[in-house]
């Protein structure tokens, strides 16, 4: 090292330069000399050189003291004072702060959600409804769920029926979150987990039906049939899900069919209007059809009766009569032919009479007669008919008994 110093004394004498120390006591302080390389200039000291880091940090110190409510004195008693002052301040920042941290630890539920604390990523608590409190985050993190909202998912897929058809199938999958735990631990993605056992239930089912019950009316009980299906997955998994409803919306066949599918669908709905008109005809006919067979009956019933009453009637009355014609037979006789006759002849109204042994023709204009009488009681026509009838029998019997007694007479006579 002295060996490289003297060289360079060397070649400084040479090049005509001489070194001088930075804080060498020879400088006069004039603006001419050298100055201190830091590029500062000491004019109470007179010296230039390097700073002095003690003095560094008081004026650093003083700033900071006097920031913070510090005073700055002189060299002897203004250090301490603002030492203290920083301290003073960086205390209550800190405390401030402090108390900012801890009031972000507070956190409300609603009453229908679940909040769930995780603790660095590992769940610690799940808090019901009302204001909890937690260690503030990095340390804890708290993630609310909401157990009572009806969540939905789409359904647009393409299946395969068990007679090989393809149809489109449009719904929807409505489900709730029954556990929150489960939902944000058991499964990373509930509701893509959901979506994929959703079609493979829905593929299950319609994979067994045809695709004529798929179209019309099956499309509420398959959408039973996948919701039992997806549920039962579900809980297998321990996904914290509930299903509520799955809707099948529509299916249809793919549109390269869709016109001869139509035309099938319309002859059946034809189909089925012809039966429901049929069925309102045959509801109309019947009752009428009932109820004239019953008038019918009724009426029937009623002549039955009518008819037995009559000729019971008639046996009584024969019964009678045979007991009068036993005690009186011919005035029995005549009664019943005077009966006949007026039964026979009240509606005639002109009598053609042929009286034995004689050679005239009796005409009785009845109608004339009833004319003048001046009543017109069917009765009292009745009664005329008898009386006429009676007085037309009594004129031929006695043309009778007068040619018997002709006929006797001739014969007495011819003895």
């Amino acid at each position: 090292m002295r060996k490289q110093d003297d060289r360079q004394d060397g070649l400084n004498a040479r090049s005509g330069k001489q070194e001088m120390a930075w804080n060498e006591p020879g400088g006069n302080g004039d603006n001419n000399g050298d100055k201190d390389p830091w590029g500062s200039n000491r004019g109470n000291r007179g010296n230039q050189g390097p700073p002095d880091l003690d003095e560094v940090f008081k004026n650093l110190q003083k700033k900071f003291g006097s920031l913070f409510g510090g005073k700055g004195g002189g060299r002897s008693g203004g250090n301490g004072v603002s030492a203290g002052g920083f301290g003073l301040g960086i205390g209550i920042v800190i405390v401030i702060l402090l108390g900012f941290w801890l009031v972000s630890g507070f956190y409300k539920v609603e009453e229908a959600e679940r909040g769930v604390v995780f603790r660095f990523g590992k769940h610690v608590d799940t808090t019901q409804k009302g204001l909890h409190w937690h260690i503030p985050s990095p340390i804890e993190r708290v993630e609310k769920v909401d157990v009572t909202k009806v969540y939905t998912i789409p359904l647009n897929s393409t299946m395969l029926t068990q007679d090989e058809n393809i149809v489109d199938i449009l719904g929807t999958v409505q489900y709730r979150i029954d556990s929150a735990e489960k939902y944000l631990f058991s499964v990373r993605s509930p509701e893509i987990s959901l979506s994929q056992v959703t079609e493979s239930a829905l593929r299950q089912s319609i994979g067994r039906s045809k695709m004529d019950y798929v179209i019309t009316e099956g499309r509420g009980e398959i959408s039973i049939q996948v919701k039992g299906i997806i549920q039962e997955i579900v809980n297998n998994y321990g996904t914290g899900l509930t299903i509520f409803k799955v809707n099948i919306q529509n299916a249809k066949p793919p549109e390269a069919v869709k016109d001869a599918f139509d035309d099938v669908t319309q002859a059946r709905e034809d189909e089925e209007r012809f039966k429901n008109e049929a069925e309102a005809y045959r509801n109309e006919v019947l009752p009428k059809a009932r109820g004239a067979s019953a008038r019918m009956r009724e009426e029937a019933d009623a002549y039955k009766n009518e008819v037995i009453a009559r000729a019971e009637g008639e046996a009584d009355r024969f019964t009678q009569l045979l007991k009068e014609y036993k005690k009186a037979p011919k005035i029995t006789r005549e009664r019943l032919y005077l009966d006949m006759m007026e039964s026979v002849l009240s509606n005639s109204s002109k009598i053609m009479v042929d009286i034995e042994g004689g050679n005239n023709l009796l005409y009785l204009p009845l109608d004339k007669l009833m004319e003048r009488s001046n009543s017109t009681d069917a009765t009292s026509q009745k009664r005329a008919a008898a009386d006429i009838l009676r007085d037309i029998k009594q004129r031929g019997a006695n043309k009778s008994n007068q040619r018997a007694r002709i006929d006797g007479l001739r014969s007495r006579g011819a003895r």
